[in-house]
């Protein structure tokens, strides 16, 4: 899958226009990982969006797995908005994983000069938080 078609997919990217999309891209960066290493340390000040390309990635709170993301799947896209410390620490699966990723920075501009990434990142991140009360219920 291309990069596009991988960026298109993600949901908080899905109802942007082609011409936006392609500043998304390029204002991003492919990151590769080995096996193993960890690319998000748990309370961390780094922040930025990735999103798995190729392989996988374990995600553990307190030094327990909670879950293997998958290529499609994103993380941190929270912390593209609060800049707080990381709530995960995320490690590349067996095989590795190659991700898309960007920074606040960039994000920033992006939501500048695109008002409609706001609104679309505003829907996505409301859904995410119905669902967390509705598993809460």
């Amino acid at each position: 899958m291309s990069l596009r078609e991988s960026i298109t997919n993600v949901d908080l990217f899905r109802d942007l226009p082609p011409r936006v999309l392609d500043e998304v891209i390029n204002r991003g960066t492919k990151m590769k990982y080995a096996p193993g290493r960890v690319f998000v340390q748990q309370g961390s000040t780094d922040s930025g969006l990735q999103l798995i390309l190729d392989g996988t990635a374990v995600v553990s709170v307190n030094g327990n797995d909670v879950a293997t993301l998958q290529p499609g799947q994103y993380l941190g896209e929270i912390s593209l908005i609060d800049a707080a410390p990381r709530s995960a620490t995320v490690t590349a699966g067996p095989d590795g994983a190659a991700t898309f990723a960007m920074s606040p920075i960039a994000f920033s501009d992006l939501l500048d000069a695109h008002p409609e990434i706001g609104r679309s990142v505003m829907k996505v991140l409301t859904a995410h938080i119905r669902r967390l009360e509705a598993e809460k219920a």
